[in-house]
């Protein structure tokens, strides 16, 4: 079944380069749309916060096949060359890892280490049900390619050597910065390098006498900026279709990015760009250093289904903050219990997909990724008593080709043995004419966050929306 011919809008993104929602087109219609989806730094778990751009990713390209559109999809890896600190600051993420995990800093023990969190990075997202991308490119696999692109930017003079190595002379460019809106205070004060001809200028390669890659200019690694600027061009041109991260690349990464990218090609690197808000706990920033990192595997340990974490992002919008809670995901986890309780009542193969409903899901996505009015078109349909049963899980089936919750094969839920022992006990209440025990146990049923539908068939235990 297909979601194209339910379409009365068009596509409409949130440009970060123009601030304004613009109706989306591919620079070539006869092409995949191309798209680049800034990937993790590998040297631990990825916790939920950095989860959520690939959730928001998986909407887009979702949303965008739903448009007719095919897509090339890239995520890198990012295994060498990233400094802690996103403004460029700090040691490498990848010599860090190595630290934490007591293993010798050699290349050899940064490939394991990546190759170990790469795989658990990559197992998150089939959990999360998040589309695998045609590429999942390696920054330690391309570094041939940085030094040549580096060697590019050289040759047109845009580049400068100092002590620790190659730097990006930004002031050749005019237009530096016009990702955030021009020299942001982000992107004026950097690092305090006095070697540094400007605060703003960047490292192309970084010189390192015990480690890294031998290279023109000495041994060292490759700037993290120049990974993703070669990555992209590898594997899908010199100019590509849309550019995704979170908020916090705006002012460094990605302004460093189309500084190098369009130095080097003379062409826009890309024609989108769109940036997801940040997770918080508590209205903090999820961050190691004040200790309230939360994993997807810590979730599950918490008895919560991943799917359910999805859900609740898709309740947001993906240029929104969100602040998580617990009782929110116990929420989240419920909505979708009853979803999959009524799909594996209804038999969707026998239902006609209700047009209407669908032109107005659609319609919500096409507004720049709008999850939560979509949502809400979806829990009108299913508190429609107008409409049949089988309609609606035809229907619903359908949106599921955007939301990625299961809907269509939805998952057995797992009834707690003591909620069963309830409902039995109120089923022998209720043989016995014993009402009012009966209404207790139904109570108590609900204070576990199930209810109970009583069906000719007997009693269906459904948890409750929270």
């Amino acid at each position: 079944m297909d979601l194209t011919p339910y379409n009365k809008e068009e596509l409409r993104l949130f440009n970060t380069m123009t601030r304004s929602k613009e109706i989306f087109s591919p620079q070539d219609e006869d092409q995949p749309v191309r798209m680049y989806n800034c990937g993790p730094t590998v040297y631990d778990y990825q916790h939920i916060g950095n989860l959520r751009a690939y959730i928001f990713v998986d909407i887009l390209r979702r949303t965008l096949e739903a448009n007719g559109y095919s897509v090339t999809q890239v995520i890198n890896i990012t295994d060498v060359g990233h400094l802690v600190s996103d403004g460029d600051t700090g040691a490498d993420k990848m010599t860090k890892g190595l630290e934490a995990a007591d293993l010798p800093i050699t290349l050899s023990a940064m490939q394991e280490l990546g190759e170990k969190y790469a795989k658990l990075f990559k197992a998150d997202l089939k959990e999360l049900n998040v589309t695998e991308p045609e590429y999942f490119p390696k920054a330690s696999e391309h570094i041939d390619e940085d030094i040549a692109l580096i060697e590019i930017l050289e040759t047109k003079g845009f580049t400068y050597e100092i002590d620790d190595g190659v730097y990006f002379n930004t002031d050749q460019l005019s237009d530096y910065g016009k990702l955030a809106g021009g020299l942001s205070d982000d992107t004026r004060e950097r690092v305090d390098n006095k070697e540094k001809r400007n605060p703003r200028d960047f490292a192309l390669w970084k010189f390192d006498n015990r480690l890294g890659w031998k290279s023109p200019w000495g041994q060292g690694f490759p700037g993290w900026h120049i990974e993703c600027s070669v990555m992209s061009m590898q594997y899908l041109g010199e100019s590509f279709d849309i550019h995704t991260g979170g908020i916090d690349h705006i002012p460094v990464h990605h302004s460093n990015e189309i500084a190098q990218s369009e130095a080097a090609t003379g062409q826009p690197m890309a024609n989108f760009w769109l940036h997801n808000d940040f997770i918080t706990i508590e209205d903090e920033k999820i961050s190691k250093s004040i200790g309230n990192t939360l994993y997807l595997k810590t979730l599950k340990k918490h008895g919560y289904a991943p799917l359910a974490y999805r859900y609740l992002l898709l309740s947001a919008r993906y240029r929104t903050k969100m602040n998580f809670s617990f009782e929110a995901l116990d929420g989240a986890g419920s909505a979708l219990a009853r979803l999959y309780t009524f799909m594996r009542r209804a038999n969707s193969a026998q239902g006609d997909v209700l047009a209407d409903y669908v032109s107005d899901f659609m319609a919500a996505l096409n507004n720049d990724l709008n999850t939560p009015v979509a949502l809400a078109v979806m829990w009108e349909l299913f508190d429609d008593d107008n409409s049949d049963d089988n309609d609606k899980a035809a229907t619903i089936a359908l949106f599921d080709q955007v939301l990625g919750l299961d809907l269509a094969s939805p998952p057995i839920i797992d009834i707690p043995e003591s909620v069963k022992k309830l409902v039995d006990r109120r089923e022998k209440a209720r043989e016995n004419q014993d009402f009012e025990a009966a209404d207790e146990l139904r109570q108590e049923i609900a204070e576990a966050g199930f209810s109970v539908q009583d069906t000719d068939d007997g009693a269906e235990i459904i948890p409750s929306s929270g």
